[in-house]
């Protein structure tokens, strides 16, 4: 049976990895400065990760949310310590687009309304009312249309106004920076105005960390950068160092009924015990603060390269820009120089998206391999 064609591939067959590499069939070793999404954030086969999620599949690999499982008060808890985000509430899924789909579901059961306001360029996921949330015709189905969604620039603080004002929108959704749009990011002056409005008109303000959460704009979630209380937190790609695993985070201000949200996988056995991993090592390797150490200096050498016309992005979470689109440039750094970067739809863009444990010497074999393509 052939597979669905809807993906462009590489030609590159990935059979193991290690750390901040990954080999081939062939025992080709290639510098992953992508993390396959963003999502390996402690490095491929971390031995934490490998414990972990080995002794828990030796004794309880699943079960279903009807039961008492302490893994996920474990998880919640250490996600509250590590991020500072008291007093909310967790709860599990297993992908971004779901965290984000629970996300919405939450503030229209909240308000009673129906209406969100979303931001050009923005990415929220691939299901029902995220894609309808997503600034891209092409992943959006006539039945997801039917969606009641506006989208603004980003920094129209009036436009926010004025859509608030109208009383029928449930939810305000941003990413603090923008990901598969080209890493975007709005003012501060602009967010807290958003904060602000949303709860003068009894609408939730949704920060969709998915991307940008756990560590990599160089805080712990991306909107810590600046003054605002989100009311909903989806957050997913790196929670799991590749274990499929997503959630929200929610403000006391929303309450919880039986039956509201439900997930069949979501917040099981195995994945608890890769997300308590990731944590952990985050916090015992201090890999925010080697986030934001290496993020220096892969700036600094970055503004010495005359082709790179824009630098956009925080700490981990970076996009080179340059004045041509960068397709056969990724095609020479993966086949001629063995790195993985990303793309974006902005499509003279690089993404660079490496594990949190990513260091200086492997900053300097790229921005060696970039000199010699470019």
């Amino acid at each position: 049976m052939p597979l669905f064609d809807v993906y462009p591939l590489y030609n590159v067959t990935p059979v193991s990895a290690k750390g901040i590499h990954v080999y081939d069939d062939n025992g080709t070793e290639y510098l992953d400065l992508y993390g396959g999404h963003a999502v390996i954030s402690i490095g491929h086969a971390h031995p934490n990760y490998l414990e972990a999620i080995t002794n828990q599949v030796e004794k309880l690999g699943f079960y279903s949310n009807a039961i008492q499982n302490p893994l996920q008060k474990q998880l919640a808890d250490k996600i509250e310590s590590l991020s500072g985000c008291i007093d909310y509430e967790l709860f599990l899924c297993n992908s971004g687009a779901e965290a984000n789909e629970n996300a919405l579901k939450l503030a229209s059961f909240k308000t009673g309304k129906s209406r969100v306001v979303a931001f050009k360029n923005g990415f929220h996921g691939r299901t029902s009312a995220a894609v309808a949330a997503t600034d891209n015709p092409n992943v959006v189905a006539p039945i997801n249309a039917q969606q009641k969604v506006t989208f603004l620039e980003l920094n129209d603080i009036k436009g926010v106004k004025t859509e608030l004002e109208k009383g029928d929108v449930c939810a305000v959704i941003v990413e603090f920076i923008q990901g598969v749009g080209g890493l975007d990011q709005g003012s501060a002056e602009f967010f807290e105005a958003v904060d602000k409005l949303c709860k003068a008109n009894n609408t939730m303000f949704i920060a969709d960390e998915v991307q940008s959460g756990y560590g990599r704009s160089g805080k712990f979630f991306a909107f810590q950068h600046y003054n605002v209380k989100p009311d909903i937190i989806p957050i997913a790609k790196g929670m799991g160092n590749g274990f499929p695993i997503g959630g929200i985070l929610i403000h006391p201000n929303i309450e919880s009924k039986y039956g509201m949200l439900g997930t069949t996988f979501g917040g099981n056995h195995l994945a608890c015990a890769a997300g308590l991993a990731v944590l952990n090592t985050i916090e015992e390797e201090n890999l925010i603060e080697n986030a934001n150490v290496v993020s220096e200096y892969f700036l600094s050498i970055a503004k010495t390269i005359p082709q790179i016309k824009k630098i956009k992005g925080r700490g981990l979470m970076l996009g080179l820009e340059f004045d041509f689109e960068v397709g056969d440039l990724r095609k020479e750094l993966i086949y001629n120089h063995n790195i993985f970067t990303g793309g974006a739809s902005n499509k003279k863009l690089l993404r660079i998206l490496p594990p949190l444990n990513v260091r200086k010497e492997h900053i300097n074999q790229f921005f060696e391999a970039l000199k010699k393509v470019l």
